[in-house]
């Protein structure tokens, strides 16, 4: 037997000895090939799914972990490649040698470096076919050991592979958000930040949401005009937190529109729905995506695409898109899938459409598949036939036990809360025990979202009981005392005005019942001087709809404005202004408040939204300011014609109130500035708008017959009267002077047939056709929508007409429906003695 050489020996020696010191560099010494460049050029070449797998079952038994990653990408490019219609994950998952790939991972995985291991982790949940697939764990739990050493784009795409799998709110996710705040000072790839801000917006701090716009604003300038996917992350971003920032969205915008080549119908549907959510209006964009989604309707003859081409364009058509939308969707209607009957069907709610033949198609595809749909669906549904007046008995019992059955097995609070706001809306609105149990059960846990929406069905339960069966029961009125005590609960326990912002900002101000608003606006004046720039435009938008005046918040909001204009993006300014036109309140410095913030305006007037032009110049002329540049610049040709344009993409009740307002401003400014020479050009509309008036109600009725007596005859007072520029006064009579009433007939002076208006300045429109020393009277009964919610303060509506009636010569008597219903005049003598002061000056002894 030959001797061993003493070098060998020694050779062999040495290498058990670093294999025992180093195990992981000996097995990598001992199995991997020379080079694993020639069997990566060799899969580069492959062409179809098959040739790969041929090549890993040749190869399996010497593959790297960097070839087990390129095998998985090279799968994954060839699925990218395909259209949607050849894709066949399920085939390549389905395959004995995407198996032995899937193994080969599971024993490498810990030996692929960062990149390729992220790669893996993507690439197998895109195949993955069981919801808790072992490699994937083991590939997140890998990924998670290394955390700390990826760098921002890795981050990135690990953080997309969570979010893949739903894992928002996981530690993990905490631990990325972590890193990424700590390293947000010296980040600079927004591609990447962006990412990572979608992924982890729903468990960050609003400070830290702060934090990430700014450096977003910082950082849009360094990326290229074309990126609009990084643009409509960022949209999406602002879209999670709930934050309407105009800077930012404006960024985004001009990135979308200088972009318009690069826009298909998934992206315009993606950008529309963020904007409707936003609440963020760009015109010239809505213009962009009607022209080419309209080209788009010959195009999308496959149900799946024409649904979502309906449910994107339909709300924004015009009268002749969407008669063609509606008529194509009717030959498909039958071959809609329950999901796509939702989708037509909301976005028939949002067309205003009304079209009994398609809802009839598309309810009966949604109660084929009633069974199927998820708690939230079944309230979308109930809100959108709601809103579209559909009524079938057998539907609407159908849906009604549904939503008790979801509602019987539900806890988690949001999800109770819309489940019972859903039922409320139903034909004969009742909860029986179990349904009032479960509410009362989740009450400690609700936030004052959760609550003001219980408050709102549980005030609708009470209603129709008092309606239709003319009782109210002991357990409504107990569960209306624990929501309360819940939500003062709530509201006495916040500390700072960003974390009771939090909760507030998604509720609707004039759903709050009385007492529990009324501590939410104490809470809100505790807090009153953290309003600054930032929360300015949220607070004011609250207040507004509240209708509750509170003087020290508004001269805040007044104040911040001022002081901090600078801050303020020009496209809130309407925001700001609005809660002073609603609730008529002037702060102390109301004109340098005005005028700051038009001053802001200004250079903007050109570009800003012709829909929030018309509400602004509305809003101010409440408030009795008539800024002549703005004005100007809403009564000229090129303004109006835009303004017809925006008008035909809107919904019909949206266009309504658009021209209404515009019609009132036009109004206002030809009775309180003549010497603008602005023209009063809204005849037609307003006689169109007129044609129901003159029908009085029975309240109306009894103060009519009143009246009659007290004035001494039917033919002293007339009902429903239209004004020039068409104001409606309630009742109207005519005293001499001696403060006799006149009879009407006997000179011509009745209002209820128009005659010319003169355009002159200065006209003495109404006054100088009555006899001399008479004066005309219009009584006004305003009801508690004329008032403050919390004192009897006139808002600015009502205010502006006692003004606009002034004007036109009446003297104006307004009975608030407080005063008319109170004790003092509980019988028709205090009545008829209470009109007779007003009207003649008498008192009665």
């Amino acid at each position: 037997m030959k001797k061993t050489p003493v070098f060998l020996d020694s050779l062999v020696t040495d290498m058990l000895r670093l294999r025992a010191i180093c195990p992981f560099s000996w097995r990598v010494f001992q199995f991997r090939p020379i080079s694993c460049e020639p069997l990566i050029i060799q899969m580069n070449k492959c062409t179809d799914e098959e040739q790969i797998f041929d090549f890993i079952e040749r190869n399996k038994a010497i593959l790297s972990e960097k070839q087990v990653g390129c095998a998985f990408d090279m799968l994954w490019k060839l699925q990218k490649q395909k259209t949607s219609l050849l894709k066949n994950v399920e085939d390549v998952r389905d395959h004995p040698q995407f198996l032995t790939l899937h193994n080969l991972a599971t024993n490498k995985f810990k030996l692929m470096n960062d990149d390729t291991l992220v790669n893996v982790l993507h690439i197998t949940q895109r195949f993955a076919g069981e919801s808790h697939d072992p490699l994937v764990e083991a590939l997140v739990t890998e990924a998670w050991r290394r955390l700390e050493r990826f760098d921002i784009k890795l981050l990135s795409e690990f953080s997309s592979c969570l979010a893949d799998q739903r894992l928002y709110f996981s530690p993990l996710m905490g631990k990325i958000a972590d890193i990424v705040h700590r390293n947000l000072e010296t980040t600079q790839d927004l591609s990447s930040l962006s990412v990572l801000m979608v992924n982890i917006s729903s468990l960050i701090s609003r400070h830290f949401q702060q934090q990430l716009v700014n450096k977003t604003e910082l950082l849009f300038d360094t990326i290229d005009s074309s990126e609009v996917n990084v643009a409509t992350r960022i949209t999406r971003f602002l879209r999670n937190i709930k934050y309407c920032y105009q800077p930012l969205l404006e960024k985004c915008n001009n990135v979308f529109l200088s972009n318009v080549d690069q826009l298909d119908l998934d992206s315009i549907s993606k950008i529309l729905r963020l904007y409707k959510l936003l609440q963020f209006n760009s015109f010239e964009f809505i213009m962009m995506a009607k022209k080419k989604l309209t080209e788009m309707i010959p195009l999308c003859n496959h149900p799946a695409s024409f649904v979502k081409l309906f449910i994107t364009l339909g709300p924004i058509a015009g009268p002749e898109e969407k008669k063609q939308l509606k008529s194509t969707l009717l030959l498909m209607s039958e071959d809609l899938t329950g999901e796509q009957a939702l989708a037509v069907l909301r976005a028939m709610e949002d067309m205003e459409s009304r079209n009994s033949h398609l809802i009839k198609r598309v309810t009966s595809v949604l109660h084929k598949h009633l069974d199927s749909y998820k708690p939230l669906e079944l309230l979308k549904i109930t809100q959108a036939l709601t809103f579209l007046h559909f009524q079938r008995k057998e539907f609407s019992a159908k849906l009604r036990e549904l939503l008790l059955s979801h509602l019987k097995i539900s806890f988690i609070p949001t999800e109770v809360s819309f489940l019972v706001y859903a039922i409320s809306l139903l034909p004969s609105p009742h909860l029986d025990e179990v349904g009032i149990s479960r509410i009362e059960a989740v009450l400690p846990q609700c936030d004052l979202n959760n609550l003001s929406s219980f408050a709102t069905s549980v005030l609708r339960w009470i209603q129709y009981d008092h309606m239709y069966l003319d009782s109210i029961t002991g357990k409504q009125l107990k569960l209306l005392q624990k929501l309360d005590h819940y939500g003062r609960q709530r509201l006495q326990h916040s500390n700072s005005l960003d974390l009771l912002w939090e909760e507030l900002k998604s509720v609707r101000g004039n759903t709050f019942p009385e007492s529990l608003l009324e501590e939410t606006i104490a809470t809100l004046q505790h807090f009153v001087d953290e309003i600054n720039y930032i929360n300015v435009v949220e607070i004011a938008s609250f207040i507004s709809n509240t209708d509750y005046l509170s003087t020290l918040l508004l001269d805040r909001i007044a104040s911040v404005a001022v002081q901090q204009i600078e801050k303020i993006h020009p496209f809130t300014i309407l925001a700001i202004i609005l809660p002073f036109s609603t609730l008529n309140y002037d702060p102390p410095q109301r004109d340098e408040f005005f005028g700051t913030c038009v001053q802001h305006l200004n250079s903007y007037l050109g570009i800003l939204d012709p829909l929030m032009l018309v509400y602004l110049g509305f809003s101010l002329a409440t408030l009795q300011y008539f800024p002549e540049d703005l004005l100007k610049s809403i009564f000229n040709i090129e303004f109006l014609s835009r303004l017809d344009s925006q008008l035909e993409i809107l919904s019909s009740s949206l266009s309504a109130r658009v021209q209404f307002h515009l019609m009132e401003l036009n109004r206002s400014i030809c009775l309180e500035c003549p010497e603008f020479q602005i023209p009063w050009f809204h005849d037609r509309f307003c006689q169109q708008y007129n044609k129901g008036i003159g029908v009085m109600n029975g309240a109306q009725q009894q103060i009519y017959k009143m009246l009659a007596e007290v004035l001494g005859g039917i033919n002293c007072v007339k009902a429903s009267v239209l004004t020039p520029y068409y104001h409606t006064v309630d009742f109207e009579c005519i005293l001499d002077k001696r403060k006799k009433p006149l009879p009407y007939g006997s000179h011509n002076t009745a209002l209820g047939h128009l005659p010319e208006m003169p355009w002159e300045p200065n006209t003495e429109i109404v006054g100088s056709r009555l006899p001399p020393g008479a004066e005309r009277i219009a009584l006004e009964f305003l009801d508690s929508k004329s008032f403050c919610r919390n004192i009897p303060h006139m808002k600015g509506k009502s205010a502006m007409k006692k003004r606009h009636l002034e004007i036109l010569g009446y003297r104006v008597i307004q009975i608030s429906q407080f005063e008319w219903n109170s004790m003092a005049l509980s019988t028709k003598d205090a009545r008829m003695d209470y009109l007779r002061e007003r009207i003649f000056g008498e008192v009665k002894s």
